[in-house]
This record gives structure tokens, C-alpha cells and sequence, in this order.
């Protein structure tokens, strides 16, 4: 029959040692691909390497200098937040809310973003020193990248050093065992960062205190006048509410407030 036949053939191949069309096909893919493969595998470009130049200054890779932009855009938020106006600003804001009394109102996200586009209004002379001096030199390959981070790095220096206090500095200088600096270039980043903070939340809870005393005091009249009344169940925070808000609408609060902000920072030449 012609079952028994294949069945014959099939067991004749087998004893021949044969190997099936489909094995040999693959086994033609696989030698024809082998030489493609070797030179796919072959070492081009060091990915990760540092070539030291005849000046002594050191140029990377392009792998390694994407991996380094990756990395610092990582800790982005962090440095907008501690080495900008930024920390001030937003704290000063939500200390007016709360004495406002207005708990979600503005909320949280309207907060944020007044702070961050009020940043960059503040932020702008230093940020575009840091572009002429560091960046564009660096883009149009007239500097290497060490020397194009630290052109960038001073105007962030000199603006922080202005607004921290020098009691700041010497505080984190005694923690780190650090002895005195003859001029602020001296000072490190590592130390100047944590004063530069201190500085600012020091500032921030001042200005929020004297914005708090006029409201404060709207409070105490109203909950007087409630309790001389006899009307001690009624609340006097919700009493105060439209006082508190007439007032700061009547002498445009939120121009005084933002001015007074733009203006409390001192940006060094």
C-alpha cells in the first residue's frame, strides 16, 4: 500500500543517516548568516570610554554624554526646587491660604504653576547667563564639557550666594568641618545648596508672618463681636471668610503680593 511505501522510505532515510530538506535549509540559513552576524558582533565605537587630549583636558563619548543628560534630567524637578526662587515662593503662597482661610482654593495645581511660570520670570537674567556663558559655547563645540558645566554652574552660584544668609553658611561650614572661606568661589556646591534652602525658608516664614497679622486680626474682631453678641454657635472663621477676601481684593493683594515677591530677590551682577 502507499502508506506502507512512505513508511518504508521514511525508515530507509532514517537509517541512512539523511536529514530532512527543512534541517538542511536552516542549516544553509544559519552558514550564510554567520559571517553577517561575526560583523554585526565585531567592536565598533566604545560606547562608554574618556579620551584624554594633548591639552590634559578630557572628551566623552557620545553614549556616555547622553547617559550623563539623562541623568541629570532625573534631578531637574529637585534642582528647580532647591536651587531656584521656587522653594519662597510657594511657601509664602500657601501660608496666604491658610490665612485666607480658604482651604482648596486656589487649589494646589494653580499654586504650582503661579510659582513655576513666577520662577522663570525671576529666574530669567540668571538662566540666560548660564545659556550664553556655558550652553551655546558648548553647543557650537568652542568648549569641552567640563568647562561648559562649570560656566553654567556660576551664575546659579552667584544668585544663591546673595540670598543666603551668612549665618547659613557658617552653620553647615561647622557641620562639614570646614574652615573659613576667603571668598564665596571657595564655597561648595554640596554645602551651599543645604544653606541656600535654610536661607529661603527662613525668608518665606517671615513674609508669611506679616501677611498673617492682618487677617489675624480681621479674625479676632469678628469672633469679639460674635461673642458680645451672644452668638457664640455661629463660627466665627466662616463670619470672617468674606471680610478677609474684601480686603484683600481692596487693596489688590495678589499685584502687592507678587511684586513683593519678584522684588525680594536680589540678583548679584
Amino acid at each position: 500500500m502507499r502508506g506502507e511505501g512512505t513508511l518504508r522510505q521514511g525508515k530507509r532515510g532514517q537509517a541512512s543517516g539523511g536529514k530532512p530538506p527543512g534541517g538542511r535549509l536552516a542549516l544553509l540559513v544559519a552558514l550564510l548568516l554567520l559571517p553577517t552576524a561575526m560583523g554585526l558582533a565585531a567592536p565598533g565605537v566604545p560606547a562608554l570610554a574618556v579620551t584624554t587630549e594633548g591639552s590634559g583636558e578630557q572628551t566623552y563619548t557620545v553614549t556616555l554624554q547622553i547617559l550623563g543628560l539623562m541623568t541629570a534630567l532625573t534631578l531637574l524637578p529637585a534642582a528647580v526646587m532647591m536651587m531656584t526662587s521656587f522653594t519662597r515662593i510657594i511657601v509664602v503662597l500657601s501660608i496666604l491660604r491658610q490665612a485666607l482661610g480658604l482651604a482648596q482654593t486656589p487649589s494646589s495645581q494653580i499654586l504650582i504653576g503661579l510659582t513655576l511660570f513666577l520662577t522663570f520670570f525671576i529666574m530669567g537674567p540668571v538662566l540666560d547667563k548660564a545659556y550664553q556663558e556655558g550652553v551655546r559655547p558648548y553647543l557650537q563645540e568652542e568648549i569641552s564639557v567640563t568647562e561648559a558645566l562649570v560656566r553654567t554652574r556660576e551664575p546659579f552660584r552667584h544668585f544663591m550666594m546673595a540670598q543666603t544668609r551668612e549665618t547659613d553658611l557658617q552653620l553647615f561650614a561647622e557641620i562639614a568641618g570646614q574652615k573659613a572661606f576667603e571668598s564665596p568661589a571657595q564655597v561648595p556646591f554640596s554645602l551651599l545648596v543645604p544653606a541656600f534652602i535654610t536661607s529661603e525658608l527662613k525668608t518665606a516664614f517671615q513674609i508669611g508672618f506679616l501677611l498673617f497679622i492682618p487677617f489675624l486680626i480681621i479674625d479676632l474682631v469678628v469672633a469679639s463681636v460674635l461673642m458680645a453678641m451672644g452668638m457664640m454657635m455661629l463660627s466665627p472663621m466662616l463670619v470672617s471668610l468674606p471680610f478677609k477676601l474684601l480686603l484683600f481684593v481692596l487693596i489688590d493683594g495678589w499685584s502687592l503680593l507678587m511684586g513683593t515677591l519678584a522684588s525680594s530677590f536680589y540678583i548679584a551682577p
